[in-house]
């Protein structure tokens, strides 16, 4: 009864409906969501503590928070991501720090320091050996899994722009690093080099959200602008003999598609497995599904009361989460 999903009209014939799963309270805004990679458990992230939920039943099955931690103050969990096996979960809280959770055992493994200031976003890669994090002191760094090592990758032009990092993704092949900044721009890294190889440049305001479609072949960008992007990274990629540095190449990666329609901020993209959809979540207190291909707008989701901060679209397809400032993440079937 607190929920609604409203159609486009531009939609003759809906080819996706949704369903509320379960919806589930926190005691405080909830900051991230991210599922497993077998689609059986929801990570979420807010203040001091991280949750991990049954997709299933909706059952909180773990609760994770850092007895050490100082006890006065917020302490928000800003990103997490499951590692690829699903035994670890790394989250990046305001401190600055990479927590790396052991899940069985409810204890941190690993912690990870060098950010000088908070950590925003994180991604493991596909094969679980690297995790990629970024942070307001305008850098994005890739970590070691084995050996706690990281590299740094720096942001340096245009000196005298603000370039906090606010999310970072990695392409499924574990090639690229994509990084969303504050300073309106996309930039894209070559994970053997460390080598800045590319910019996207189309948004009009700081860029909230990145993620990759499922080949690799393109990213999908949201922004404070109020817009989604799709750019085409084939000039990239086709420049690149397998095995080899990706190098900048000749021509620069098109913004293919203009996702318009939410009414304010844009906070977290998402797209599906099967590359049909995009979903986005806004400050508007909305989520919007969208095809891919066209851009087309295919139905809003109403219900959160406050701006819906984190979207995540299940690996194994067919589940929606959202994470919002009313103090709730929930679960949807699409």
């Amino acid at each position: 009864s607190d929920w609604c999903a409203v159609f486009s009209r531009h939609v003759p014939q809906p080819r996706l409906d949704v369903n509320l799963l379960h919806t589930l309270e926190h005691e405080s805004v909830v900051c991230c969501v991210r599922f497993s990679a077998d689609g059986k458990y929801l990570a979420t992230g807010c203040n001091r503590s991280a949750q991990i939920y049954d997709t299933k039943t909706g059952a909180k099955t773990c609760v994770l928070v850092d007895n050490a931690m100082a006890k006065l103050g917020d302490l928000y969990i800003r990103s997490l991501c499951f590692s690829p096996d699903g035994k670890l979960l790394a989250t990046a809280a305001e401190d600055k720090q990479i927590r790396i959770w052991d899940i069985a055992k409810k204890r941190i493994r690993t912690v990870f320091k060098g950010h000088k200031q908070e950590i925003s976003s994180l991604d493991f890669s596909r094969d679980g050996r690297l995790i990629v994090s970024g942070s307001g002191d305008n850098t994005a760094r890739m970590w070691d899994m084995e050996t706690g090592r990281h590299r740094t990758l720096s942001i340096t032009e245009p000196a005298d722009d603000d370039a906090g990092v606010t999310s970072v993704a990695i392409s499924p092949d574990g090639r690229l690093v994509a990084a969303g900044s504050l300073d309106t721009l996309v930039r894209l890294w070559d994970v053997q080099s460390g080598q800045l190889i590319h910019c996207l440049v189309g948004h009009s305001d700081s860029v909230y959200s990145v993620a990759f479609t499922p080949d690799g072949k393109g990213l999908v960008s949201g922004s404070l602008d109020r817009t989604l992007k799709h750019w085409d990274l084939g000039p990239l990629l086709r420049h690149a003999q397998r095995g080899a540095p990706l190098r900048a190449a000749e021509k620069g990666c098109a913004c293919t598609v203009n996702f318009t329609g939410h009414k304010d901020y844009v906070l977290s993209v998402a797209v599906s497995p099967d590359s049909q959809w995009v979903v986005s979540g806004s400050k508007d207190r909305c989520v919007q599904f969208w095809d891919l291909r066209t851009a087309q707008a295919q139905l809003l989701l109403q219900g959160h009361e406050n701006s819906v901060i984190s979207v995540d679209l299940s690996p194994t397809g067919g589940m929606l989460a959202t994470g919002s400032g009313d103090w709730g993440a929930r679960l949807c079937a699409y």
